[in-house]
């Protein structure tokens, strides 16, 4: 079992305004998909989220208490490779707008790969291209960008920084103690929208 140190922090690229973390998590990639865009699910470890819609364009809130609601927006799916949202949430602005505002958000990707070696999904084991039921762990990076359009690059980066390591923790810590309640929900219904 992976544990939340064994996970390396956040990497702060101050010359392309990228912050990235790549963590490691024993679930497959089905049920670590239905972590990272399951409305229900990601409230479970990162923010209250309320989406109106489902898929691209979808947009609504994550609320973090002592924080606020943060407007969120969904920019693009690749069900169960990625996720990418945009979202307002500037810290050094000292406030929250109250819609997404390109001119001024960052935008966020999840993206998720098999990792061989740990649990085994529900259904048959792929020996092919990533299709969510695959034998093995998840490898997830998130790839937070557009920090240069922020009120205070450099103090963004590093808050965002040291957010995405106590956040993806908590969704490392989700799965050591209550994987087996998130379902895979997401992904049929993203494969059906698809279709």
């Amino acid at each position: 079992m992976v544990s939340m140190t064994d996970n390396e922090p956040s990497v702060i690229d101050e010359g392309t305004f990228t912050v990235r973390r790549t963590i490691r998590i024993d679930a497959p990639v089905e049920k670590v998909w239905s972590a990272v865009t399951e409305p229900e699910h990601i409230s479970r470890w990162f923010g209250r989220t309320v989406l109106e819609g489902t898929g691209v364009g979808a947009e609504g809130t994550m609320t973090f208490e002592g924080y606020g609601d943060v407007p969120i927006r969904v920019e693009a799916v690749d069900p169960p490779r990625s996720i990418t949202y945009r979202w307002g949430n500037d810290d050094a602005l000292g406030h929250l707008p109250d819609r997404v505002d390109e001119a001024t958000s960052t935008v966020f990707t999840f993206t998720l790969e098999p990792v061989p070696g740990g649990p085994v999904a529900d259904g048959p084991v792929s020996d092919g291209p990533i299709d969510g039921r695959a034998d093995g762990a998840t490898e997830l990076t998130v790839v937070e960008t557009g920090f240069d359009l922020t009120s205070d690059p450099a103090a963004n980066m590093r808050a965002h920084g040291e957010g995405w390591v106590s956040e993806l923790d908590k969704l490392v810590a989700l799965f050591a103690e209550d994987g087996d309640a998130l379902g895979g929900d997401a992904l049929g219904r993203a494969r059906e929208g698809a279709a």
